[in-house]
């Protein structure tokens, strides 16, 4: 009963749920170090050996409880000097277990990983198949794959020999247990010294202990082979979270809207660099744009305001509030940020915009794409199961889209989770010009009453902005408006004079 109504089902699933939940509460750099797939295989796998574990143990406490005990009782109730081969049996038998099972623990902690890891460059492949057919590469990534697997199977066939090298060590013991009980019961009745009933005991028992002790062998050593595996997932899945709120964290209470970082300082885990001792004032619905090469630690600047790290030395406040002391999830729902890299969810196009603000009406979710200007195209969507229009799924990670498509849906979900705070990264990049130019309307019209920071590299969207922001090798360098930048000579008018010969970054 409890087998079959709480841990065949309930248990694992428990366990899944709350490995997810934790990882969810993971920083972006334990997933940027590791596939996806192979974090989500040790989900699953954990939890499923979590049970067996379970299971596996109940069984053999059980079984060894009743029946070895049993076993001695009986014979030594029978004839005591019977019992000693048995008892010499189990002595052998323990110390064969104590052997070998610890080393198939350890393997199978290898072959877990191994099995994950094999996961997540398939899954990788997948994923990245766009990449993999542009390229050429099919041959290479089923290379690729072939070597994890045979990485696998490695681990399979060291399992393999412990397990057969076990597998004869308890049959030939078994074998010379009954030989010896035989031997021992002739040697005794032939002096009349035990009875015949007493011979039959030891022996049917030492026969049935053949296969009893082959089932415990294999249930203790899957016992251990699933703790392996366990250990295995819990390296992976208990790791400590890297930013986590204090237990006395308030919700981020924005009134006005005011940015400001204090002499911030942040490595990304080394001793110096990246960026150091930063001071950086924003104003209440001032609209900043932030603009250098790539590398400048544009991006950064928005990724700590986000708390997607914690910093080295330094903070950042917004209306006086440290964001470090206030809970994160209010603080992101405080900022509403468009990407230059726009990962939709394989969901309804419905359900990708209401994602923005989950409990808004159908009709602030439809003005929102209209803002967005995605309401056209949205309207003519399908997928293979005869969804049409919001109702169409955008496939993993909206690969079904274009990228201005993609991104016209980021825009109508930030739009209608309208925040107090807007951050844009490379907004309309993926945009072409008649587009951007109608989706530049919208997010002006977004903007006012808002705090914005908007990174570009085309330096024409963000010519407009309040002040403008030049950053090189992690520092400000240079900010005020456009035509002060122009007249200063620096960085952003080389930048500006370069922008229609080639990339950002590109010196001549």
């Amino acid at each position: 009963l409890i087998i079959h109504q709480v841990l065949l089902g309930n248990f694992p699933m428990s366990i899944r749920w709350l490995a997810h939940r934790y990882l969810l509460r993971q920083s972006l750099s334990f997933y940027q170090n590791d596939f996806a797939g192979r974090i989500a295989t040790k989900v699953m796998q954990t939890s499923l050996a979590v049970r067996e574990a379970v299971m596996k143990l109940l069984d053999v406490l059980v079984y060894i409880a009743v029946y070895f005990l049993s076993m001695l009782v009986l014979v030594a109730q029978s004839d005591i000097r019977l019992m000693l081969p048995l008892l010499g049996w189990l002595v052998v038998y323990s110390l064969l277990m104590w052997y070998f099972v610890p080393r198939l623990r350890d393997i199978s902690a290898t072959q877990a990983d191994a099995r994950s890891s094999m996961t997540g460059r398939v899954v990788d492949s997948y994923t990245n198949i766009s990449t993999v057919k542009l390229f050429s590469h099919s041959q290479r990534e089923s290379d690729y794959a072939r070597e994890s697997m045979d990485g696998f199977l490695h681990t399979v066939y060291r399992q393999m020999r412990l397990a057969t090298g076990l597998n004869v060590m308890v049959q030939c013991l078994n074998y010379l247990l009954v030989f010896i009980i035989a031997g021992v019961s002739i040697y005794l009745w032939s002096f009349s010294l035990v009875s015949v009933g007493a011979i039959t005991i030891a022996i049917s028992l030492a026969l049935r202990l053949n296969g009893m002790s082959q089932w415990i062998m294999w249930e203790v050593s899957t016992l251990f082979e699933n703790i392996g595996t366990v250990n295995d997932g819990m390296n992976t899945l208990s790791q400590p979270l890297e930013v986590t709120d204090r237990d006395e964290a308030e919700p981020l209470a924005v009134d006005i809207g005011k940015i400001r970082f204090e002499d911030v300082s942040f490595h990304y885990g080394k001793t110096k660099g990246v960026m150091e001792h930063l001071d950086l004032d924003i104003k209440p619905g001032e609209k900043v744009g932030v603009v250098g090469r790539s590398g400048a630690g544009k991006s950064t600047l928005v990724n700590l305001l986000l708390r997607f790290h914690d910093l080295a030395g330094g903070r950042i406040t917004i209306d006086g509030q440290d964001i470090s002391q206030v809970q994160q999830e209010s603080l992101r729902s405080q900022i509403g940020m468009v990407t230059q890299d726009t990962s939709l969810l394989h969901r309804s196009v419905r359900d990708n915009i209401l994602y923005g603000h989950p409990d808004a009406s159908e009709e602030a979710m439809l003005a929102a794409a209209r803002r967005a200007e995605a309401h056209e195209f949205i309207l003519g969507l399908s997928d293979r199961d005869g969804r049409t229009g919001y109702d169409a799924e955008v496939g993993e990670r909206g690969v079904k889209l274009s990228g201005g498509q993609r991104q016209r849906i980021a825009i109508a979900r930030v739009i209608l989770k309208d925040a107090p705070i807007l951050v844009l990264d490379e907004a309309t990049s993926a945009l072409d010009s008649e587009v951007e130019a109608d989706i530049q309307r919208g997010l002006s019209n977004l903007m006012p009453g808002k705090t914005v920071i908007a990174i570009a590299h085309r330096l024409s969207t963000i010519a407009a902005m309040d002040r403008l922001i030049v950053m090189d090798q992690g520092q400000i360098v240079e900010q005020g408006s456009h035509q002060e930048l122009i007249s200063q000579g620096g960085i952003y008018a080389h930048l500006w004079a370069h922008q229609s010969g080639g990339f950002i970054g590109m010196d001549t």
